[in-house]
C-alpha cells in the first residue's frame, strides 16, 4: 500500500521551479558595496599588500632568466649567488605578504557577514506574527545561517584571490610582452577558448546554486520539524518512520543530484583552462625552442617566458572558479536581501507615543481600558506576509486568509481593572481578538484602543511592556526555570521570583527539584508536564506584573485541584488589572465582570454569567451542552 505524502508536500517539486529559476536582482551588487565601504581602510591596505605580492610573483620569473643568462651561461658565480639571495628574499617577502593578505581578507569577510547577519536577525524579529505562522522555521534558519555562511566564504575567497589574481595577471602579461611580444601573442591566442564556455556556463551555475540552497533549506526544514520533540512523537505515534525515511531520502537524493550537476558544470571551466594551458605551453616550447636554436632568443629568456606562462595560467585557472564564487556570493546575498526587503505588516509609526501604563516595573501605574471600535479583520495572504521560498507549501494550501473575514464589526469595551471573558464555539474569533490587543496583527478596519489611544499610535516597546499573555500551549526556552522566568523581567530579585512562583502554585514543586530554579526544562519545556509548564508561564506573567493581562485558555492543562489553586492566585494577581480571558472551564469565566460571546466573528451576546443564562441564548446552549457531556465522564465543567 502506498502511503500518501505528508500534507503540503504533494506537487511541491513542480511548484518550487519558479523559485529556483529566479534571477539575481540587478541591485544586489550595489547593495553589497555599502557593507564593504565600512572597511575601506582595511581594503586599501589589502590592495597595497596584494600589489606587492603580485609584483613579486611577476618579477621572480624574470630573475630566473637573469640567473641563467647573466650567471650560469657566462659562469659568473657571484651573479648567481646574488640573484639567488634576492629570489630567496622575495620568496620570504611574498610569504609574509600572503599571511597579512589572508588575515585582512578574512577579517573583512567575517565582519561584513557579521553585519549582514545581525541586521537580518533584527529585521526578522520585527516581522509580524503572520510571517512566523507561514514561514518554515528551517528555511528561515537556513537563510540566516547557511546562506550567510555561503556569502562569507565566497566573499573571503573573492577578497583574498580576485584582486591578487587580476594584478598578477596584468603584471605577468606586462613582463611577458617586455621579454617577447611575439611569444606573448602566441600564448594569448588560446584565451578566447575560455570566454565562450564561461558565458554559457555562468547562467547555468546561477540556477544550480540557487536550487542547491533552496533544496538544502527544505531538507533542513524537514529535519527541524521531525527532530523536535513534538514531531518525533508524532512520527512514533502514527508509525511512519519508514515513510519519513523515504521522504528524507528523496529530498537528500535531489540535493545530491543537483550537487553533482553543479560540481560537473563548475569543473568544465577548469578542464577548458587546463587544455588551454597545455596548448599554450606546447606553442611556447615549439616557437621558443626554434628561436633559441636560431640564436634569436636566449635560453634564460625562454625559461623566464615558460615560468611566466605558468604564472599567467595560474591566475586564469583561478579565474575559472571566479564565476562560481561570484554567483555563490550574489545568490547568497540576494536570498538574504530578499528577507531584508520583506516589509513587516505591523510597524511602529513615526512619532509613536509611549503608553504610560506601567510605573517602575513592579506594578501598574495606571490601569487602562481596552476598547474595540468597529474592528474587522482578515488574516494576510502568503504574498503579504511571507516569501514563496520560505514556505514551500504556500502554493498548495488554499488561501483562507486572503478573502475571509475572521472578525466583522466587533465592538466592545473591557473596563479598566475588570475581568472580561471571551467564550464561543471553536474558530469563532476569540484568539484573534486577543492577538489584536498587543498588535500581533493590525485590524483591516476599525481601531483597537488602550486607554483611549489607538494601539497603532503607541510604541511597540511600551505596548508589549504593558501587556502580558499566557497562551494555551505555553512556550519555554531550552534553558533553566530561572532563565525562563527572568525573561519577563531580567532585573527581578530572587525573593520576587519566589513570590511569583508561590502565587502561581509552582514553588513547592520547584523547591523539591534537586537543582531548584536551575533545573533545565528541556526542548520547549518537554521535561515538565502540561500543568507545570502552564504554571511556570503564569509565574512568568506574575513576575512581569503588566497592567493588561490576556489568558488564552491558560488553565486548559490543569486538573480541577490545580485550577482551583490557580484561580485563587489569579483572583489576587489580576485585581486592579484589565484582563481578557479565554477558557474552556466554566469556573474560569463564571465570576467575570463581563462575558462576551463570540460567534462567527461577531459579539453575539454580552453580560454576566447569570444574565446570559437567563437570556437562554448561545451562552446558555454552550453551558448546557458542556454540562451534559461532562456528566457522562465525570470531569469538571468546561465551556468552549
Amino acid at each position: 500500500m502506498t502511503v500518501p505524502a505528508p500534507p503540503g508536500l504533494e506537487g511541491h517539486e513542480a511548484d518550487e521551479e519558479p523559485v529556483t529559476r529566479q534571477q539575481i536582482s540587478p541591485d544586489t551588487l550595489p547593495r553589497i558595496v555599502p557593507y564593504i565601504r565600512r572597511y575601506r581602510w582595511m581594503l586599501t591596505l589589502l590592495l597595497l599588500i596584494t600589489l606587492l605580492d603580485a609584483g613579486v610573483a611577476a618579477g621572480t620569473p624574470v630573475l630566473f632568466g637573469q640567473v641563467i643568462d647573466r650567471g650560469i651561461v657566462p659562469q659568473k658565480l657571484g651573479v648567481v649567488i646574488a640573484l639567488a639571495l634576492i629570489i630567496a628574499g622575495l620568496a620570504v617577502l611574498k610569504a609574509v605578504a600572503g599571511y597579512v593578505r589572508a588575515r585582512l581578507s578574512a577579517g573583512i569577510g567575517q565582519s561584513l557577514v557579521f553585519d549582514l547577519r545581525a541586521q537580518a536577525y533584527d529585521h526578522v524579529q520585527r516581522q509580524s506574527l503572520a510571517f512566523f505562522t507561514r514561514t518554515q522555521t528551517g528555511s528561515l534558519v537556513s537563510r540566516l545561517n547557511t546562506d550567510v555562511v555561503g556569502a562569507q566564504q565566497a566573499v573571503t575567497m573573492l577578497l583574498s584571490q580576485t584582486v591578487e589574481t587580476l594584478l598578477t595577471l596584468v603584471l605577468v602579461l606586462a613582463a611577458m610582452f617586455y621579454l617577447s611580444w611575439q611569444l606573448s601573442i602566441a600564448a594569448l591566442l588560446t584565451i578566447p577558448l575560455l570566454i565562450l564556455p564561461a558565458k554559457i556556463i555562468g547562467s547555468r551555475l546561477q540556477r544550480l546554486t540557487r536550487e542547491t540552497m533552496q533544496l538544502n533549506a527544505e531538507m533542513g526544514s524537514l529535519m527541524n520539524e521531525r527532530f523536535n520533540v513534538a514531531g518525533a512523537m508524532l512520527v512514533k505515534l502514527y508509525g511512519r518512520p519508514d515513510e519519513e525515511s523515504r521522504l528524507f531520502t528523496r529530498r537528500a537524493r535531489r540535493v545530491r543530484d543537483v550537487g553533482v550537476r553543479a560540481d560537473v558544470v563548475g569543473e568544465i571551466l577548469a578542464i577548458v583552462i587546463g587544455l588551454a594551458s597545455t596548448l599554450a605551453l606546447a606553442v611556447m616550447l615549439g616557437v621558443g625552442g626554434y628561436l633559441v636554436i636560431d640564436e634569436a632568443f636566449k635560453v634564460g629568456t625562454l625559461v623566464a617566458m615558460i615560468t611566466l606562462l605558468t604564472q599567467l595560467y595560474g591566475p586564469v585557472n583561478q579565474l575559472s572558479s571566479l564565476p562560481v564564487a561570484v554567483l555563490m556570493a550574489l545568490v547568497s546575498f540576494d536570498r538574504v536581501f530578499e528577507v531584508l526587503d520583506l516589509k513587516p505588516l505591523v510597524e511602529e509609526r513615526p512619532g509613536a507615543q509611549v503608553l504610560n501604563a506601567r510605573g517602575n516595573g513592579h506594578g501598574p501605574a495606571a490601569v487602562p481600558e481596552i476598547e474595540f471600535q468597529g474592528v474587522s479583520f482578515r488574516y494576510p495572504s502568503a504574498a503579504e506576509a511571507s516569501l514563496p521560498s520560505l514556505e514551500s507549501t504556500s502554493v498548495v494550501v488554499p488561501e483562507r486568509g486572503s478573502k475571509t473575514q475572521v472578525l466583522n464589526e466587533v465592538n466592545f469595551l473591557a473596563p479598566a481593572g475588570r475581568l472580561t471573558a471571551l467564550v464561543g464555539p471553536s474558530g469563532a474569533g476569540k484568539t484573534t481578538i486577543t492577538h489584536l490587543v498587543p498588535r500581533f496583527y493590525d485590524p483591516s478596519a476599525g481601531a483597537v484602543l488602550i486607554g483611549g489611544r489607538d494601539v497603532r499610535d503607541l510604541t511597540m516597546t511600551s505596548l508589549h511592556d504593558s501587556v502580558g499573555v499566557v497562551t494555551q500551549d505555553a512556550h519555554l526556552f531550552h534553558d533553566t526555570i530561572r532563565a525562563n522566568l527572568l525573561y519577563a523581567r531580567p532585573d527581578a530579585s530572587e525573593p520576587e521570583v519566589v513570590e511569583a512562583c508561590e502565587a502561581a502554585r509552582i514553588w513547592d514543586l520547584i523547591a523539591a527539584l534537586p537543582d531548584g530554579l536551575d533545573t533545565m526544562v528541556g526542548d520547549q519545556g518537554y521535561r515538565m508536564s502540561g500543568g507545570e509548564k502552564q504554571r511556570i508561564a503564569l509565574a512568568r506573567l506574575l513576575l512581569k506584573a503588566p497592567p493588561i493581562v490576556i489568558l488564552d485558555e491558560a488553565t486548559a492543562h490543569l486538573d480541577s485541584a490545580s485550577e482551583a489553586a490557580i484561580q485563587r492566585a489569579l483572583k489576587t494577581a489580576l485585581a486592579d488589572r484589565t484582563s481578557l480571558v479565554i477558557a474552556h472551564r466554566l469556573s474560569t469565566v463564571r465570576d467575570a465582570d463581563q462575558i462576551l460571546v463570540v460567534d462567527g466573528g461577531r459579539i453575539a451576546e454580552r453580560g454576566t454569567h447569570d444574565a446570559l443564562l437567563a437570556e437562554d441564548g448561545l451562552y446558555a446552549e454552550l453551558c448546557n451542552t458542556q454540562f451534559a457531556r461532562q456528566a457522562g465522564n465525570g470531569t469538571g465543567p468546561t465551556i468552549s
